[in-house]
């Protein structure tokens, strides 16, 4: 999938092993794991029922609230601000390679869905990325729970 402005993202899936610290050490999401009874193998298991969707700049995708999406740029600020000096530098590092190129390939954002409830597991310095630029990325939205 593409997202366009006068600069590009190619979204692709993501690789589920890459991003497993979200699951094991994010101390603010470990709740909706838990109030949702999600293991790891569970999401390793179903990972390939995920889709691409677009998820314009909104705390809602597919009219499903999404936790810690911080979706509006206030929030985004107060997050960037907080944050610690590596994780600003590493959005650093994408924007520069972006503006050089004009085009990044990048591993969807992945958001978890549990009925009505949503949790953006990962990719949030993707998604303010593209949200930044003006595009509408698109994240793997993944089923999840039982």
């Amino acid at each position: 999938m593409l997202s366009t402005s006068n600069l590009t993202i190619e979204w692709v899936k993501p690789d589920i092993a890459a991003e497993r610290w979200e699951f094991t050490s994010h101390p603010d999401k470990q709740g909706f794991y838990l109030r949702h009874d999600i293991g790891w193998d569970q999401i390793v298991a179903g990972f390939d029922a995920g889709r691409l969707v677009a998820y314009p700049r909104a705390e809602m995708v597919n009219g499903v609230p999404v936790g810690l999406s911080y979706s509006s740029y206030d929030d985004y600020a107060r997050y960037l601000a907080k944050a610690k000096r590596g994780y600003r530098r590493n959005y650093s590092l994408m924007e520069e390679s972006l503006q050089r190129r004009g085009t990044l390939t990048l591993p969807a954002p992945i958001i978890l869905q549990c009925g009505d409830e949503a949790l953006l597991f990962s990719g949030y310095r993707r998604l303010c990325l593209a949200w930044n630029y003006g595009m509408v990325p698109f994240v793997w939205l993944l089923p999840a729970g039982k």
